[in-house]
């Protein structure tokens, strides 16, 4: 029997779901496939199932904007509650631990915050896709097996922390991708001298893109959903200059591009520093994504002619 071909996604681009709680990351990927009849639809990061907000997702050759997506730093607001652990740090998961809750002030808590403030380690959750030996975090816990989360380094550019009430926390967080907002509830408790969890998670904005024009759950499930994400997308052009920026190119230079060949830096690439990544465009339409290395850009990724 013949292989299966794909079908092709209905348009190239990028779309922002407003992801509700509940759902897995996995599941709004899927809806996403079912409204557009593609299995062409990647995604930028994962959202826990607790956490709502953006979620950044690729259609078609959107898919191949993916690394840079993925590269960006994220905002949140998060509450968290003092005086329990869980074995998820999350309030999806059992209560392990509980322990007393100091008398808050506010100028206490911004001080604790404000302490992890810069690059520093962070121990990952248990319960996380992180690989260990090849497995996933998550996977080993749930089968039983006692194991180790390993730190990493992490940077939290921003962070603001107010007393919601006795018991609870309201966070704002700027930080660099790899950052667990529960791992930072849970670290933030123990500064404070108590224990706490995560109770509400959401995603404000993931680089450059934010809720504004979001497309919702509503959305995904309606009998016209396929033109709901038609009208809400980004296309390549427009996605791939929030990302990274772009770079105009001739048609001389666009062939080079699509042929993998180095490409003339052209005055605009001439002022950029060595290393900066840019979007190269021709006549409206994506070309390549390049990095500028010495005097000429080399293409990290090329994007065909669009079929007639």
């Amino acid at each position: 029997m013949g292989r299966r071909r794909r079908r092709p996604a209905p348009f190239d681009g990028v779309l922002v779901v407003d992801k509700a709680r509940g759902p897995t990351s996995h599941d709004v990927v899927a809806k996403v496939r079912r409204a557009l009849g593609t299995s062409a639809v990647g995604h930028a990061g994962t959202l826990d199932p607790m956490a709502t907000g953006v979620r950044v997702v690729a259609v078609g050759q959107g898919t191949k904007l993916v690394p840079w997506l993925t590269a960006a730093d994220k905002r949140y607001e998060a509450l968290v509650r003092l005086g329990a652990s869980t074995d998820t740090e999350d309030a999806e998961g059992s209560v392990v631990e509980r322990g007393a809750v100091p008398v808050l002030t506010e100028e206490g808590v911004r001080e604790a915050a404000a302490g992890f403030r810069g690059a520093h380690r962070q121990r990952v959750p248990a319960v996380s896709a992180v690989r260990v030996d090849g497995r996933r975090l998550h996977a080993r816990v749930r089968a039983g097996e006692e194991v180790t989360p390993p730190e990493r380094d992490v940077v939290l550019h921003e962070v603001e922390a107010t007393v919601e009430d006795p018991e609870t926390l309201r966070l704002r967080l700027h930080a660099a991708k790899g950052f667990y907002v529960r791992a930072f509830g849970r670290d933030l408790a123990h500064r404070l001298g108590t224990l706490g969890h995560l109770v509400m998670l959401r995603r404000l904005a993931s680089g450059a893109f934010d809720l504004r024009g979001a497309v919702s759950a509503a959305d995904l499930e309606a009998d016209d959903a396929a033109a709901r994400l038609a009208a809400a997308h980004l296309d390549l052009v427009a996605a791939a200059e929030r990302v990274v920026g772009v770079v105009t190119v001739g048609t001389a230079e666009a062939e080079d591009a699509r042929q993998g060949r180095r490409v003339a830096l052209g005055p605009v690439g001439e002022a950029l520093a060595s290393g900066a990544e840019r979007a190269l465009v021709h006549e409206g339409r994506l070309v390549a994504m390049a990095r500028r290395e010495e005097e000429s850009f080399r293409v990290l990724r090329g994007f065909p002619v669009p079929s007639a």
